[in-house]
């Protein structure tokens, strides 16, 4: 069967390229309210998709957000294996518009890349795996596992329907292993398994001072500057190291093993790339970390956003009435975000001058994903990625938080397999998104590959 579905798939590169850029002229922008009728637009054609590469089974379900299309082909018998397969059909903005050397929903190949929002995320990711199925379906006559799809409309707008969704769905949704594309590669020859995402806690802070903005010349000097107040706590929350000081924010914070830190030391990354990407001069952060271990794999506290008083054209001479600012706290295995939440909250509160009122909120929250990387669905996926790139993967952690993964471990209990064919360029969330198109290739056979090699754990 694997044979017969790389070969359907290798005939059908050119449709299959006509198709992804359909689906990507799509505007599914979950944030803006103006796009829902494009979001359910896009939701309908997945639907229509799946029903017509062969999946028995494709409806669009409703959630408390954006709409969930799920889909299935469970003909390999109750004895076989069962993959989910998880992606977001939902994109970020496109602006600014005009940096975008092309529309960025009219699709458009330059030079191996195929350029459009949503490209590689994840429109082009999740489609990898809609195209291995049909190879299977189309080239094989069956699949050799039971496939199910859960495929969400809202991931880049915080994921609020699904958590609820996959709760309710629990015993539909159940599976022996969770496949995700939603991630990137180190290089286009260089696989990689992610075994670890950070979680999130994100707070916001409100300081009340006087109830109007006052004059700073007949008040200033007898009142306190909620600005100053807000501004005095946020910078007590790290030393001059980068070491959080929150007491008991790294109780839990579980320590990186020696073989986790020499594997990643041979990741091909560099603090001259680093730089490159970021455009600052050096780098700062915690003390006895390297860069790469700073942003993957230790808990952060960052300042996303401080608003205050007069900020347009000229001068105003005022003591804002209120200060407020944005804080995220993205968090490593085992640390709890509730329990940070509460332990950051306690403390701004001691660290409050009394001559101001501040309020403090939860905004969000997300549990930090570590998974086992000697798991049957890990090594599965390690020799697919191998027999297509013709390297072992590396095994990375990564900065960012994909929400679902933690639900989908604690709600389904099944191990997840993080098998991204993104790059490090592709530009998300800015303009000139890009989709390597060698990698969309290859992804769709690693994909052929892994649900072989997942066939062959019931009956080797």
């Amino acid at each position: 069967m694997r044979n017969a579905a790389l070969a359907y798939a290798e005939s059908q590169r050119d449709a299959f390229l006509t198709q992804l850029f359909d689906f990507l002229r799509i505007p599914s922008v979950s944030t803006q309210p103006a796009h829902r009728p494009d979001i359910e637009r896009a939701a309908r054609w997945l639907a229509d998709h799946m029903r017509a590469i062969g999946l028995t089974r494709a409806e669009v379900l409703p959630t408390t957000g954006h709409p969930v299309v799920y889909g299935e082909w469970l003909e390999a018998g109750p004895q076989a294996e069962t993959i989910l397969i998880y992606g977001h059909y939902d994109v970020q903005p496109p602006d600014p518009l005009d940096q975008w050397l092309s529309p960025p929903f009219e699709p458009q190949v330059r030079d191996d890349n195929l350029y459009a929002r949503g490209a590689a995320d994840d429109k082009g990711q999740l489609f990898i795996h809609l195209k291995a199925v049909e190879s299977y379906l189309k080239g094989a006559g069956r699949l050799p596992v039971n496939v199910k799809f859960i495929l969400e409309g809202e991931e880049e707008s915080g994921s609020g329907g699904l958590e609820a969704f996959v709760r309710a769905e629990r015993d539909r949704l159940q599976a022996t292993a969770i496949l995700v594309s939603d991630s990137p590669m180190p290089s286009p020859q260089q696989p990689a398994l992610l075994y670890a995402l950070r979680g999130l806690t994100y707070m916001e802070v409100t300081v009340q001072g006087p109830d109007h903005d006052l004059h700073s010349g007949s008040y200033g000097g007898a009142v306190r500057n909620p600005a100053e107040a807000l501004c005095g706590v946020l910078a007590r929350l790290k030393d001059e190291e980068g070491h959080i000081t929150i007491p008991g924010f790294y109780d839990r914070v579980r320590p990186l093993e020696a073989e986790e830190r020499e594997a990643l030391a041979r990741l091909p990354f560099t603090e001259a790339r680093f730089l490159q990407e970021t455009g600052v001069p050096a780098p700062w952060g915690e003390a006895g970390y390297t860069v790469l271990e700073q942003i993957t794999a230790r808990p952060t506290l960052e300042i996303n956003g401080l608003v205050s008083g007069y900020t347009g054209p000229g001068s105003k001479t005022i003591i804002p009435a209120t200060a407020a600012a944005k804080v995220s706290m993205r968090l490593v295995p085992d640390q709890d975000p509730e329990e940070i939440a509460r332990l950051f909250t306690e403390h701004v509160a001691r660290l409050m001058p009394p001559q101001v009122r501040a309020t403090i909120e939860t905004r969000h929250t997300a549990w930090p994903v570590l998974i086992d990387r000697h798991a049957p669905a890990m090594e599965a996926a390690a020799r697919a990625l191998e027999a297509v790139f013709g390297a072992p993967p590396v095994y990375t952690r990564e900065g960012g938080t994909i929400p679902i993964v933690a639900t989908f471990q604690r709600q389904l209990g099944a191990p997840v397999v993080l098998m991204g064919f993104g790059l490090p360029d592709d530009n998300l969330h800015a303009p000139n998104e890009k989709f390597h198109l060698p990698n969309f290739y290859r992804g769709i056979a690693a994909s052929i590959h892994f649900l072989a090699e997942m066939g062959a754990l019931r009956t080797g």
